[in-house]
């Protein structure tokens, strides 16, 4: 009984950190969405990529987390996050801009863009 409780409060911690996650991605997603890029990674601009790096890494590690209790748990890793870290760095310049990418990301989720195109 006291290994069920402690998974189903690891499944609630999980949970909860998956919520907070997804807002912090989604308030990413809109700023990109306005015309600030930085989030995908998609120039070498140090400006860009400094722009997002804390958004970033609080997503990596929230991401690392989530997924370590999905092991625990016997679940399937986190597909936001892996979609998110794959939809990172360099791409042609024929491919998509972080904004327009941004609202298809937003668009995808179904979170209406608040930002304009820059």
């Amino acid at each position: 009984m006291a290994k069920a409780d402690r998974l189903e409060r690891l499944d609630a911690q999980r949970a909860a950190l998956e919520e907070e996650y997804a807002a912090t991605l989604i308030a990413a997603l809109q700023r990109t969405a306005g015309g600030a890029w930085g989030l995908f990674g998609h120039k070498n601009d140090r400006t860009a990529t400094a722009r997002y790096a804390e958004v970033v890494a609080e997503l990596t590690e929230t991401g690392e987390a989530i997924d370590a209790m999905r092991a625990q748990l016997g679940i399937e890793p986190f597909a936001l996050h892996h979609a998110f870290l794959a939809s990172r760095g360099p791409v042609a310049s024929s491919k998509m801009g972080e904004p327009r990418q941004a609202r298809a990301w937003l668009e995808e989720l179904g979170i209406p863009v608040t930002g304009n195109a820059g």
